[in-house]
């Protein structure tokens, strides 16, 4: 698994082009022959940009649960509603479906933030409130997710 780096603000054209900047191309450069999939993000008003093959790792856990549970039937469909096949063009740019465009509410200024194996794309105004609100009550949230004790903390 690779781990992307960055925050980078971009901007998209009229027609939803959005160009990568070269150090994230750079980063996504053994990824970009395989094509990435774009989907609506569960949780936030952004879109979410996975390499093929973290796509496919993912769609493996999926594909494990059971089909005759309404609760993950519907999960599935939902999850994977919108979802749609990218490739970068030979000008490093990514074209954003409409449908997605409006979803996540993009208008020109965006951003492409890192998110541990994905990207996540946002307009620029949505992402700034996002961050503002997590800034509320981050030290509560990262004693509760990364605080513990029973695991080993060391950083190696």
């Amino acid at each position: 698994m690779q781990h992307l780096i960055g925050t980078y603000e971009c901007k998209a054209d009229l027609k939803g082009r959005i160009l990568l900047p070269v150090a994230l191309k750079k980063q996504l450069l053994k990824k970009i022959d395989k094509g990435f999939v774009l989907k609506r993000a569960v949780f936030n008003p952004c879109l979410q940009l996975y390499p093929l093959s973290e796509w496919e790792i993912l769609m493996r856990k999926i594909n494990k649960l059971n089909r005759f549970n309404k609760k993950n039937i519907d999960f599935i469909r939902r999850f994977t509603a919108g979802v749609k096949l990218l490739e970068i063009d030979s000008s490093g740019r990514l074209l954003i479906p409409r449908d997605l465009i409006n979803h996540a509410g993009i208008k020109k200024e965006t951003v492409i933030a890192s998110v541990v194996n994905i990207l996540e794309i946002w307009d620029k105004e949505r992402y700034e409130e996002s961050i503002s609100e997590a800034k509320l009550d981050f030290a509560s949230l990262a004693e509760e997710v990364m605080g513990d004790k029973s695991e080993n903390n060391e950083i190696s």
